[in-house]
């Protein structure tokens, strides 16, 4: 298997290169639109360890957190505000963090660091907190339901979504990123949450797009078979990069599957 091809996405998605520009797009519309934000709010030391908090106009039922793509080494959290709408409309706020990124970090680091983006949220609005991520982002918030992860407000969180996951990081040690991320054999063991036994079994739903990539389909599967407190939602018509997209529909089965 050439596992660069397996992991690739945009090649194998019409127009696929051109959804970074559609999403900024997209971000900053919502942006302007909606006022009830609260930017650049701080979460650790480095610059990069911030979130922003999209805020419904009623107090908050919860808290939702949004967790980027991008393989690590990509993306931020200005990428994808227009995917708080969804869960916003139906009463919740929703934070999304930045977090550092490859080659300047390592995987572990970039684990703690979504961990106290979470910590830092929950501490600004109450209740049941629900995390969802996609992609390298959907790795990070499984990590969160793994209990070598130091997180404060775990007891409050009530579902975990991973889109498109990365559950086992071993075979990305044998792509061309490598050359970025630099797994070694026990850093992709250690924070391959599919192979984590140790967990807190909250309840988790994978979602996966029915067109993506069979190496991603396999990743979502196997997650999903792995935790016995995961349910696996494979979507029709939904490749890799709009199966994100019903996070911005109120009404949406994705939606109503994060918050129910």
């Amino acid at each position: 298997m050439d596992f660069d091809i397996a992991y690739a996405n945009a090649d194998f998605i019409p127009n696929g290169h051109d959804f970074p520009e559609k999403w900024e797009k997209m971000a900053n519309s919502f942006r302007t639109s909606h006022k009830n934000l609260r930017l650049d709010l701080p979460c650790g030391e480095d610059a990069s360890n911030a979130f922003d908090l999209v805020l419904p106009e009623a107090s908050p039922k919860g808290l939702v957190v949004f967790v980027h793509g991008g393989y690590w080494m990509a993306f931020g959290r200005r990428d994808w505000t227009h995917l708080a709408a969804g869960s916003v409309a139906q009463g919740y706020a929703v934070a999304l963090p930045s977090y550092p990124l490859a080659p300047n970090v390592r995987i572990a680091q970039i684990t703690r660091a979504v961990a106290q983006a979470i910590d830092a949220a929950a501490d600004h609005v109450e209740g049941p907190i629900r995390l969802a991520g996609h992609s390298a982002g959907g790795h990070l918030v499984a990590r969160m339901n793994c209990c070598d992860v130091s997180l404060a407000c775990r007891d409050r969180i009530a579902r975990i979504m991973p889109i498109s996951p990365l559950g086992d990081l071993r075979p990305l040690m044998q792509t061309a990123m490598n050359e970025t991320l630099h797994f070694d054999d026990a850093e992709a063991q250690a924070e391959s949450p599919a192979l984590i036994r140790d967990r807190a079994g909250i309840p988790t739903t994978v979602w996966v797009g029915a067109d993506e990539r069979p190496a991603f389909l396999d990743q979502a599967r196997d997650l999903a078979l792995t935790w016995p407190e995961a349910d696996l939602v494979i979507a029709p018509d939904r490749h890799h990069f709009d199966v994100i997209e019903p996070l911005a529909d109120p009404d949406s089965d994705m939606v109503a599957a994060l918050l129910g």
